[in-house]
C-alpha cells in the first residue's frame, strides 16, 4: 500500500476516525491491527518474520533486565542480535555475498564449472528499518539507558508502526514507546499543519521526483548510448530526485503520525545547503545517520583515538553505511566515497579555518566594519555549499548506476562533449520529450524556491499563515497538480523502499 495511492488514503482516513472514536486504552490494538495490515499488504508471509522479530527482541530484553551478571546480560544481548541481524544477513544479502565468493575464487581457478547458490526470494519491506529498531531497542537495555518494555503489546507496534515501519525514519524507544501510553485528543490545529506537510511530501513525491524519474532512467539504464550534457543532467537530476522522493516520504510519514498526535523524528534539514560533509550527514536521513554514529562509529572509539583510527572509524562507519543501503557494490563504493570525503576533511579543516577567516577580514575591511562577525564569509560559505554539493551529487552517480561499470562508464564519458553538430547537440540532450524536459527544469526551480523559503518558516506554517483564498487556491493547485500527475504520468515506487 503505497502513501500516494487512493487505497491508502482511504485506509488513513478510516483509521483516524476510527483512533479518535476509541478509547485511549483500546488504541494500541486498532494501531498494530492497522500496522500488520499496512505491512502485509506488501506480502502476507512476511508479517511472521517482523513478529518473530518483536517476539525474541522483547524477551531478550526482559531477560537482559532481569539478569544477576553482566554476562548473562551479554548472551542475551548477543542473541537478539544474531537473530535479528541474522534475518537481515539472510534475507538481503545472501545472495550479494555468495556470488561475490564465487567471482572473486573464480579469479584463482577455485568452485570452478559450479553456479553461486542463489536465494529466489523477495526482499521483505522494511527489513533494514525494522531490524535497526530492534537492535538500538536491546543495545539502550543493556547500557541502561531505557527500561524493557513490559506490554507485548506496546512493544509489537514500537517495531511495526505503520506510518515508518517501510521506509523509516528509524524511531528510539524512548522516543515513540511512551507516546503510545499518552493520552491525546483531536487537535483541529495540529491536524491541518500535519495535512499541509503530508501534502507537500505528495507534490515532491509524485509532482517532483517521479518527474525527474524519467529522464533519470531513460539515461542510467542505457548509458552506453550518452556521452556529455545528458550524463551531467540526469546525475543531477537524480541528486533532486532521490532527495524528493525520499524527504517526500519522510514528510508523509510525519505528517500522518502527527495527525493521530504521534511525533516522530524529523529526517531531513534542507541537506544540499550543506557547507560540508559533516553538515550534510546532520541534515541527510538524520535517523540512520544518528543510528550509525551511536552504534557503529562511537562503539569504534570514534574520535577519542589517535589520528589514524579516528580515520578508520569514519571510514569504516560510512562502509557499512553504503552495505546498509543495498546489496551491491555501487552501494558500498557510495559509502566509500563519503567516508574519503569527511576523511579529506578532517585533514584539510585547520586549512579551511585559516582561508575561512582570512575572508572574513577581507569582506570586514571592504564593509568598514571594525567588529568580525560570527558567521563565515559569504563567498567562502557559498563556495563551500557549491563544492560539498558537488561532492555529494558526485557519490550520487555509483548510488544510481545498476552496475559499477556502468559508474564509471557514466564518470568517465561526462565530460566528453560534441558541438560540431548543434542540431544532434539539441537532440542529444533532449532524450526525452521537450515539454517534459523543460517541465522538469520548472519544478527544479520551483523546489528551490520553496527551499530558500523553509530558511526562515516552514513551508507548511507559512501555508497555514496566508489568507483564505490563497491557503486554500494553493491547496487547490497542489492536489490538480498530484491527480495530473498521478493520471497522466509514470507512477514510481519509493526509492527507499528496496532497502
Amino acid at each position: 500500500m503505497l502513501f500516494n495511492s487512493l487505497s491508502f488514503a482511504l485506509f488513513f482516513i478510516i483509521l483516524t476516525g476510527l483512533h479518535f472514536s476509541l478509547p485511549h486504552r483500546f488504541r494500541w490494538i486498532l494501531m498494530l491491527a492497522a500496522s500488520y495490515y499496512f505491512y502485509m499488504c506488501w506480502n502476507v508471509g512476511y508479517i511472521l518474520l517482523i513478529i518473530t522479530s518483536t517476539l525474541i527482541t522483547w524477551y531478550a530484553g526482559l531477560k537482559i533486565e532481569g539478569a544477576l551478571s553482566n554476562k548473562r546480560k551479554k548472551h542475551f544481548l548477543i542473541a537478539s542480535m544474531v537473530a535479528n541481524l541474522g534475518a537481515l544477513l539472510f534475507f538481503k544479502y545472501f545472495n550479494f555475498f555468495t556470488t561475490s565468493l564465487f567471482q572473486i575464487s573464480a579469479k584463482f581457478n577455485l568452485f570452478t564449472g559450479y553456479e553461486a547458490p542463489l536465494l529466489h526470494i523477495m526482499l521483505p519491506v522494511g527489513i533494514s528499518f525494522y531490524t535497526f529498531q530492534t537492535v538500538s531497542y536491546t543495545i539502550d537495555i543493556y547500557q541502561g539507558k531505557i527500561e524493557p518494555e513490559k506490554h507485548l503489546g506496546i512493544f509489537a507496534l514500537y517495531v511495526a508502526f505503520w506510518p515508518r515501519i517501510v521506509a523509516g525514519p528509524i524511531e528510539r524507544a524512548g522516543k515513540l514507546i511512551p507516546q503510545f501510553r499518552k493520552t491525546v485528543s483531536f487537535d483541529y490545529s495540529n491536524t491541518t499543519d500535519a495535512l499541509r506537510l503530508v501534502l507537500w511530501g505528495m507534490i515532491k513525491k509524485v509532482v517532483i521526483a517521479d518527474q525527474l524519474a524519467v529522464y533519470v532512467n531513460q539515461v542510467f539504464d542505457h548509458c552506453g548510448d550518452y556521452t556529455g550534457f545528458p550524463l551531467i543532467i540526469a546525475s543531477i537530476f537524480f541528486t533532486i530526485q532521490i532527495y524528493c522522493d525520499f524527504s517526500g516520504y519522510s514528510d508523509m510519514a510525519i505528517g500522518t503520525a502527527k495527525v493521530m498526535g504521534y511525533e516522530l523524528t524529523e529526517n531531513f534539514k534542507h541537506p544540499y545547503f550543506a557547507a560540508s560533509l559533516r553538515e550534510f550527514w546532520q541534515r541527510w536521513h538524520i535517523s540512520l545517520s544518528t543510528w550509525f554514529r551511536d552504534y557503529v562509529y562511537i562503539p569504534l572509539g570514534g574520535k577519542r583515538v589517535v589520528k589514524w583510527r579516528f580515520y578508520y572509524n569514519l571510514f569504516i562507519t560510512f562502509l557499512v553505511s553504503g552495505l546498509w543501503h543495498g546489496a551491491n557494490w555501487t552501494f558500498v563504493i557510495w559509502g566509500g566515497l563519503h567516508g574519503i570525503y569527511l576523511i579529506i576533511e578532517n585533514i584539510v579543516e585547520e586549512f579551511l579555518i585559516k582561508i575561512s577567516e582570512k575572508m572574513k577580514k577581507q569582506e570586514s575591511n571592504r564593509a568598514n566594519i571594525t567588529t568580525l562577525e560570527n558567521s563565515d564569509s559569504k563567498i567562502y560559505k557559498y563556495t563551500r555549499i557549491a563544492i560539498t554539493l558537488f561532492l555529494v551529487n558526485y557519490a550520487w552517480i555509483f548510488f544510481r548506476a545498476n552496475t559499477v561499470s556502468d559508474a564509471f562508464s557514466i564518470t568517465g564519458k561526462m565530460f566528453i562533449f560534441d558541438f560540431k553538430n548543434s542540431a544532434s547537440f539539441i537532440d542529444n540532450i533532449f532524450v526525452v520529450e521537450p515539454s517534459s524536459f523543460i517541465l522538469s527544469l520548472a519544478l527544479i526551480l520551483f523546489l528551490i524556491v520553496v527551499e530558500l523559503k523553509e530558511q526562515t518558516i516552514k513551508i507548511e506554517n507559512y501555508v497555514g499563515s496566508l489568507p483564505f483564498a490563497a491557503r486554500w487556491s494553493i491547496y487547490t493547485l497542489g492536489l490538480w497538480a498530484i491527480i495530473i500527475s498521478t493520471v497522466f504520468g509514470v507512477k514510481q515506487e519509493f526509492i527507499y523502499f528496496q532497502f
